[in-house]
């Protein structure tokens, strides 16, 4: 997420941690690439202008100039600033009404109908009912897979094939969410490759039909410039409360993250890190700032494990390794649910200093050596995973064969699992000895 951008400001960074001394000169030379950054990231020319102007000023003070640690008080400026620019807090969604309606909108290709079900999905799990409808009467394949996504949640999904009324589908939409109860109502209107004013117009209709309590625009960040763009024109017609930025994992540059609120005036309320339907993630500021400036969102990556991970097991695995009881089989769990939190580049991302261990490593084979780890316990027999002393020469060979690996990957496998056994038991007595003397004064 915005690695480029990260790893350039990280450069500046180094830079002023190693400056002993503060001066007017260092600290616009500094400054000077983190604009050139900024616009490299394609932010918008005026906000990345303000943005220095209002670092520097606050950067060149007396108390800074003054500080023992100058270089972390500027970085400290900008990371407030960051935070500032990208709406200082996270703008959750007015959901006071019941129902209340909610209008997506956005240009062909944005993410539109996956951010529908993404949504849904987020706000099924905030304990609310949601209603899918399909506005978009030019694309039959977007009714097509605004139904698949509803059938794969469980949402019900309010498609009228051959209706080309919008307002008649909003108006029956809206019916059928008082008669099943439905207090969320999503409704997914019509993109286009380009900003047009039959689109536009279409929406205004819309809008003034079903009077939204949020009316949110989905954007590419890849876009960059160009985003802000269409927001405002979006924002003139229809008079946006957010954004949802989508594909933030791909090759986005940042331009439209950081532009977009201080353009529009409107806050980014979610984001979309990935194709499945879990990876949507409210768009907090100070987290986004520290994840720009390759601080980590470690309070994010907790969220996650704890939505994702199932904490009984992770309670009952723990037990056992302190019990040095620890098979295959608890280590094939352990594997399992770590990937339930994602790629592990989406994870490095959110650890401090992270993204820049993640460049120097190969992720990829990383994941693969996981999936074969995961392939080899896979092929042995549940009592095979129990008890490794089973595993003799001959039964190695058939779980090789069985997982498409070499017998050297399954010794190998065999030979780590042997080694954190030992780690565990010897953590385990380290413990007891503990236990045993009360601890040491001041341990809890």
């Amino acid at each position: 997420m915005f690695d480029s951008l990260s790893g350039k400001l990280q450069n500046v960074f180094r830079n002023l941690r190693g400056l002993g001394k503060i001066s007017e000169s260092n600290v616009s030379d500094s400054l000077r690439d983190v604009r050139l950054a900024l616009l490299d990231a394609d932010v918008n020319f005026k906000v990345a202008r303000d943005f220095i102007e209002r670092v520097k000023e606050k950067a060149i003070g007396h108390q800074v100039i003054q500080s023992v640690q100058p270089g972390q008080q500027i970085i400290k400026i900008i990371h407030d600033e960051l935070v500032a620019l990208l709406g200082a807090q996270n703008a959750g969604l007015n959901l006071a009404a019941s129902p209340t309606n909610i209008l997506l909108c956005g240009l062909h290709g944005a993410g539109k109908t996956t951010s529908a079900g993404k949504l849904a999905n987020w706000l099924k799990k905030q304990g609310r009912a949601p209603l899918l409808v399909a506005c978009d009467v030019y694309r039959p394949a977007a009714m097509d897979q605004l139904e698949t996504l509803g059938k794969q949640l469980e949402v019900p999904t309010f498609v009228k094939r051959g209706e080309t009324d919008v307002l008649k589908i909003a108006r029956d939409a809206q019916q059928l969410a008082k008669l099943t109860g439905r207090n969320v109502i999503l409704f997914d209107t019509a993109g286009r490759l380009q900003i047009d004013e039959v689109l536009v117009q279409e929406l205004v209709r819309l809008r003034d039909l079903v009077q939204p309590q949020e009316i949110l625009l989905v954007l590419d960040a890849a876009t960059g410039q160009e985003a802000v763009n269409v927001a405002t024109h979006f924002d003139q017609a229809l008079k946006l409360t957010g954004s949802i930025l989508t594909k933030l994992d791909g090759d986005a540059r940042g331009g439209a993250a950081l532009s977009l609120r201080e353009v529009t005036g409107r806050p980014i309320k979610f984001m979309g890190v990935g194709e499945k339907l879990d990876d949507f993630e409210p768009f907090h500021p100070e987290r986004m700032a520290q994840r720009i400036l390759g601080m980590g969102d470690v309070v994010s990556l907790v969220e996650k494990a704890a939505e994702k991970i199932d904490q009984d097991a992770a309670m009952a695995l723990e037990e056992k390794m302190r019990k040095g009881q620890f098979t295959l089989e608890d280590f094939l769990m352990q594997l399992r649910e770590m990937k339930k939190l994602g790629p592990l580049e989406n994870i490095m991302g959110m650890l401090p200093g992270g993204s820049e261990m993640a460049k120097n490593a190969d992720l990829s084979k990383a994941e693969k050596d996981f999936h074969r780890k995961e392939g080899i316990i896979c092929a042995m027999t549940p009592a095979e995973r129990r008890n490794v002393n089973l595993l003799n020469a001959k039964r190695r060979i058939r779980i090789a064969k069985g997982s498409g690996v070499t017998v050297t990957e399954v010794n190998t496998l065999l030979q780590q699992f042997a080694q954190m056994q030992q780690m565990m038991k010897k953590m385990s007595k380290f413990q007891k000895m503990m236990g045993r003397m009360g601890g040491m004064p001041g341990m809890r």
